[in-house]
């Protein structure tokens, strides 16, 4: 009968057996499985804090690229209209300067016109005093002699020659 004993099943082994069995459930579950089942459920609430960082951070840069991509068109446009503007500024200035330089230069020209004209009469009112001059030295000469053909082309060589030593 001791063949049987082994194979055959005693109730007290059995039923201390079960109890052993619910024990070191009950042990490991409370001393193992919620410690673990806690860290886990930390790690997830951590690693769900971090996504949901990382979600903001990111729609904030996000944000900040649109931000930073309008403040660039901005400030091309701004760029743009400042050259435009310095162009117009510019491009009057210069038609400024050409009215001013061809209006100083037909005012020279007018000047140097009327200075031209004044010598001009003034250089006609010394010959014709010149000449005036010659005419009564010539007419005291005629005078005070009478004239033969000889004198007569004497005294136009003579009065062409003073007339060349004048001018």
């Amino acid at each position: 009968m001791q063949v049987q004993e082994l194979v055959g099943i005693v109730p007290w082994t059995f039923i201390a057996q079960i109890c052993n069995l619910f024990l070191q459930v009950y042990l490991i579950k409370r001393f193992l499985f919620k410690p673990i089942n806690n860290i886990l459920a930390k790690r997830k609430e951590m690693a769900d804090a971090q996504i949901q960082d990382a979600v903001k951070a990111r729609e904030e840069a996000e944000a900040m690229k649109s931000q930073y991509e309008q403040d660039m068109i901005q400030a091309k446009n701004k760029a743009n209209e400042i050259v435009v503007s310095a162009q117009k500024t510019a491009s009057a200035q210069s038609e400024e300067l050409l009215r001013e330089a061809s209006r100083q230069a037909a005012a020279m020209k007018n000047k140097a016109e009327a200075d031209i004209e004044q010598e001009k009469r003034k250089a006609v009112n010394e010959i014709k005093d010149e000449i005036g001059g010659m005419a009564m030295e010539i007419a005291g000469k005629v005078i005070e002699r009478e004239i033969s053909e000889e004198d007569h082309a004497k005294l136009i060589d003579d009065f062409i020659a003073n007339v060349g030593e004048t001018s």
